[in-house]
């Protein structure tokens, strides 16, 4: 069997993680930081020359800020003029602006490809993970092949040994496939790579389809190129790949049809967290330590946060989408619900600790290597089909922006393929759908543990005399809200953020308690959800302070904790991991209209 051959490089990281875990062992794979979140040194300007461009220098980016055009607005400045960054984006159902100019991201230029960046270090990934073409020009839009019925992907926990013999050889092939192959295994894990770690760039920034609202529509057409490279490694167009069904009990442990002892398996995959095998219950919110609690509160814990994610806090299009990320506007934005957390979170759990960085799956540029990172996010794109099911003003964008983004892929044909994101808003559209298992979390309200609401005294500090103060220890303090909130109108919780996003932080947000919070059980109506930041990619290794305003959707928590005639929420913010690396400006209640 084909194996990688990446070479091994040497560069000095900024950051490291703390671990208990064993010593490092060497690596066949070169190190790099979880997850990028670019941000870029300047603003991209109106009417400067749209192009995506691989970086193959620093040198070789265009940057000519004296070709703007005076005729042209700046879109972003006229849209937070209407009403800052709700205006800017209206983040209601469909999310269009009509004062939006049409700006979608177009495909790479992949003309100039160049190395990728190394995470908190000077260098560059030492082998390409750009695409082998150097000319897009002709590339057509894919068309989508016709059927007569649906294919099923299977819940990973529950498949025969006849389909796993199938899924096995599949993947075989693919890893034996020469390295010219754009269909190789080793080459698809590079276009994760390509588009995550500043080998493309727009508007002579890092282009990421993380951390803005391409997350789900990326992933659905990665999988989708990736499944049919496979029927056609095995000549069956039926065969489709497996979901880690993570939000549901039996599906809550690593898979064991990638827990393989036989190394020479092809869903073997040496660089995991070996504490997280055999059984171990994971923990969807996983912050870099394994909670100390029995498997039933883990289950209650992770069946809490995925009713929060996907219903309390997801109530409106892009708080479960992200913000969004236009061919002008390259700010890293913003994620949705379930990119935060449980994705993130599920990333990291599998990451191994005994390397630098948490390979693979715990960092963007090696995630793909890990055949489980295809399970992982076929549940993700469950997700995404379920979240469409439960009602409210949940639906698909309709900004033009995001729709008419295009992303570059290569087929089971060996041919390089355009594709939009309007194109696969409808899985059964693409020709699969899921397997059915339950569903419990959607009826897994969490219920209040406290009997009646804590008394907001004199004692208790307004936020405003509190903030702003680095979250290092608990913070509790109360913020004020109207009493009069139209049943149309969503009430926020938001907090400004001005954090080091070159660490690793997570903290928890609690309403109606103290300090004394048992922040160990999640599965109440008092946890209203979760920031967490995964250490980001810098061009150079320099770190940046970061700001951000972390939004959660409160309505259902008021209404639940019987607070809607108060005119004060007491709120507590727990540190589990970081906190000294962040620093709460400010927190304040308004309201949305989804």
């Amino acid at each position: 069997m084909a194996t990688s051959t990446h070479p091994i490089v040497s560069c000095t990281n900024i950051n490291s993680f703390s671990t208990n875990s064993s010593s490092p062992r060497n690596f066949s794979r070169p190190p790099s930081q979880i997850f990028l979140n670019p941000n870029p040194s300047r603003a991209a300007r109106r009417g400067d020359a749209v192009k995506i461009r691989c970086a193959a220098s620093s040198e070789g980016r265009d940057e000519n800020p004296d070709s703007l055009s005076k005729a042209k607005l700046d879109r972003r400045n006229v849209l937070l003029g209407l009403g800052g960054l709700y205006g800017a984006y209206n983040l209601g159902a469909g999310g269009s602006n009509p004062f939006a100019l049409a700006d979608p991201v177009p495909l790479p230029d992949v003309a100039n490809c160049g190395p990728a960046t190394i995470s908190f270090s000077s260098c560059k990934v030492p082998y390409r993970c750009c695409p082998p073409i150097t000319d897009t020009t002709k590339v057509e839009y894919y068309k989508i092949p016709s059927f007569s019925k649906l294919n099923v992907r299977p819940a990973a926990h529950a498949v025969d040994a006849a389909y796993l013999e199938k899924y096995k050889t599949a993947i075989k092939l693919m890893k034996e496939l020469p390295p010219s192959d754009p269909r190789s295994f080793d080459n698809q894990a590079k276009v994760h790579c390509a588009y995550c770690n500043g080998a493309y760039l727009l508007n002579g920034n890092p282009y990421q389809i993380h951390f803005n609202w391409f997350f789900f529509p990326f992933h659905r057409w990665y999988l989708y190129f990736f499944e049919r490279i496979m029927q056609s490694m095995i000549n069956d167009p039926t065969f489709t790949l497996p979901y880690w069904n993570w939000d549901n009990p039996p599906g809550m442990t690593f898979p064991g049809i990638f827990d393989d002892e036989n190394q020479l398996s092809p869903l073997y995959d040496q660089y995991r967290n070996q504490d997280h095998r055999y059984g171990h219950v994971l923990d969807l919110a996983y912050s870099g330590d394994d909670i100390i609690a029995p498997d039933p509160t883990k289950v209650k814990n992770n069946l809490a946060i995925m009713y929060r994610q996907m219903i309390t806090n997801a109530p409106c299009p892009l708080l479960f989408f992200g913000k969004p990320l236009r061919a002008d506007n390259t700010q890293s934005s913003g994620m949705g619900t379930i990119e935060n957390i449980p994705h993130n979170s599920v990333h990291r759990w599998v990451g191994d600790p005994r390397s630098a960085n948490h390979e693979d799956m715990g960092n963007f540029y090696s995630a793909a290597n890990d055949p489980v990172f295809y399970s992982l996010h076929s549940n993700v794109d469950r997700m995404w089909t379920i979240w469409k099911t439960l009602g409210g003003k949940r639906t698909d964008i309709a900004d033009k922006d995001w729709l008419d983004t295009e992303f570059l892929f290569f087929d089971e044909t060996k041919t390089a393929v355009k594709v939009k994101v309007r194109d696969c808003l409808d899985n059964e559209k693409l020709g699969y759908t899921f397997q059915d298992m339950p569903i419990p979390w959607k009826d897994f309200k969490p219920t209040r543990k406290r009997t009646v609401k804590l008394s907001i005294t004199e004692s208790v500090p307004a936020s405003t005399d509190v903030l702003p103060a680095p979250l290092s220890k608990n913070l509790t303090f109360y913020v004020t809200r109207s009493t009069s909130v139209p049943e149309t109108q969503e009430e926020m919780l938001n907090l400004d953020l001005v954090y080091d996003d070159t660490k690793f932080i997570r903290f928890d947000v609690f309403l109606n308690e103290d300090e004394d919070v048992n922040t160990v059980e999640l599965d109440r109506t008092e946890y209203a959800g979760s920031f967490g930041n995964l250490p980001h990619v810098h061009e150079g290794g320099s770190a940046t302070p970061k700001t951000t305003t972390f939004n959660l959707a409160i309505s259902e928590l008021i209404k639940d904790l019987d607070l809607e005639g108060d005119d004060k929420v007491l709120v507590t913010l727990v540190p589990k991991v970081g906190g000294s690396f962040v620093t709460v400006n400010n927190a304040y209640i308004n309201t949305l209209d989804c």
